[in-house]
């Protein structure tokens, strides 16, 4: 896929920041703000990735995530990493918003804006029925920014579960090789 043709429209722009689709060029930059986003979420612990990973799952033969960046002049001060999701309820597409991050000098200048705006800009050109992410309950900058934003919290008492590695093995182990008890 042509990520530069699939964004709809002219890139954005704003105050001196346009938002286009990531590069091979600006992986290591864009590693460089997702360590940042981890320092910031006190999740440096998690990381556990690379940027050569990270460039395979963007821009290997099947990528896996696609990634908008937020350049002002010629340096990249923002990303967005997002990827396609399915509301079986609604059969329609949704995209899922893994990370958004604007570096802490360029912040409330507009570019976390663009990068969520050109996010929802493709979500809406793919059909999608949503565009959904999570925030850190204690993250109230992010809380203001998304609800000025227009975001709401999900309603109808929805809690969002997950499985890490080991315990997706634990459960394989504990189901045996076909799934069964």
């Amino acid at each position: 896929m042509d990520r530069e043709r699939d964004l709809p429209g002219p890139n954005l722009a704003a105050a001196g920041c346009e938002v286009r689709a990531a590069r091979p060029a600006d992986v290591p930059r864009i590693w460089e703000m997702l360590r940042g986003l981890a320092a910031y979420e006190r999740l440096e612990h998690e990381v556990s990735g690379s940027p050569e990973r990270l460039a395979e799952h963007l821009f290997g033969p099947r990528p896996m995530v696609e990634c908008l960046v937020a350049e002002s002049g010629r340096a990249l001060v923002g990303y967005a990493l997002f990827y396609p999701t399915y509301s079986s309820f609604r059969s329609a597409p949704t995209l899922w918003l893994e990370d958004l991050f604007v570096g802490p000098g360029e912040r409330g200048k507009g570019a976390g804006r663009l990068l969520l705006a050109a996010v929802a800009r493709l979500a809406l050109a793919r059909g999608c029925v949503g565009l959904g992410w999570i925030v850190l309950d204690w993250n109230r900058p992010s809380i203001a920014f998304y609800e000025r934003a227009g975001a709401r919290t999900a309603e109808g008492g929805w809690l969002q579960y997950g499985l890490e590695r080991v315990g997706m093995q634990a459960l394989t182990e504990a189901t045996g090789p076909r799934g069964g008890a």
